[in-house]
C-alpha cells in the first residue's frame, strides 16, 4: 500500500472512533471503569488499567489482520480469485458504511447476536469481577474479537493486502489509531456524550468507507473487465 492509503486508514479509524468505538466500546470501558477502578487510585494505576485494556484490544485487532490477511494471500492465487476478493471486501464495506449511517441493521444484528451468547455473557461476568491488571487485558482481548462494523471494513482490507504481515499492520494502525480516543474516554466521558458531535464524526467515517468500498468493487471488477484505473 501506499502512504496516502495509510493515512486513509489512520484518518477513517480515528474518525470513526469518535462515534462507532464509543457507541462499541464505550460499554466495556464504562462497565470496567464503574467496577473495576476504585476512585482513589492514583491516575498512573489507573492509565496503566486503561493501556492493558487497549494493549489487548490492538493485539486482537493484530491476530485478526494476519489471519484476514493470510485468507486473502491464499485466495491471491490467480487474477479471478484476487479481483473476486476486492469485490466482496467492497461489498462488506457498503454494508459497513450503510450500518453506521443507520441504513442497515444486518451489522447491528450480528453484533447484538455475540452479546446475547451465553459463553460471552460468563466470560465477561468473571472478568468484569476481577480487578487485576491481567483482566484488563483479557478484557481487551474480548473486545477486540466482538463483532462490529468498524472493524469488518480494516478485516476487508487486510484481506486486499494478501499478506499476513502487513494484514496484521492494517488492522494494528486501526487499533493505535482508535486509542487516544478510548483513552480519553475512560479518563473523561462528558465531553464523548456530545451526540451532534459523535454523529458528525460518525458519518464522515462511514462516507469515507462508503467511497473506499465502491472504488473495491470496481478495482475488482478492473481484473474482469477492461477498465480504466
Amino acid at each position: 500500500m501506499n502512504g496516502i492509503e495509510w493515512w486513509l486508514i489512520i484518518s477513517i479509524a480515528f474518525a470513526g472512533s469518535f462515534g462507532h468505538c464509543i457507541g462499541m466500546c464505550g460499554g466495556f470501558i464504562v462497565a470496567y471503569s464503574s467496577t473495576k477502578i476504585d476512585a482513589t487510585m492514583s491516575r498512573t494505576s489507573q492509565l496503566v488499567r486503561h493501556g492493558a485494556y487497549n494493549i489487548g484490544r490492538v493485539l486482537s485487532y493484530v491476530i485478526l489482520g494476519m489471519i484476514f490477511g493470510g485468507i486473502g494471500a491464499i485466495i491471491n492465487w490467480s487474477l479471478e480469485l484476487h479481483g473476486t476478493l476486492f469485490i466482496f471486501a467492497g461489498i462488506i464495506m457498503i454494508i459497513t458504511a450503510l450500518g453506521m449511517f443507520g441504513l442497515s441493521s444486518l451489522i447491528h444484528a450480528l453484533e447484538r447476536g455475540f452479546s446475547s451468547n451465553s459463553l460471552f455473557k460468563i466470560l465477561f461476568s468473571r472478568l468484569i469481577k476481577s480487578k487485576s491488571i491481567g483482566s484488563f487485558f483479557a478484557l481487551g482481548i474480548m473486545n477486540g474479537f466482538f463483532p462490529c462494523g468498524f472493524v469488518f471494513f480494516f478485516a476487508a482490507k487486510a484481506a486486499t493486502s494478501a499478506s499476513i504481515i502487513e494484514g496484521g499492520l492494517i488492522m494494528a494502525v486501526f487499533g493505535l489509531s482508535t486509542v487516544p480516543t478510548l483513552l480519553a474516554l475512560g479518563q473523561s466521558v462528558s465531553f464523548f456524550k456530545e451526540i451532534a458531535f459523535r454523529q458528525t464524526m460518525n458519518r464522515i467515517a462511514a462516507l469515507a468507507i462508503l467511497i473506499y468500498g465502491i472504488y473495491s468493487i470496481y478495482y475488482g471488477l478492473a481484473y474482469f473487465f477492461d477498465l480504466p484505473l
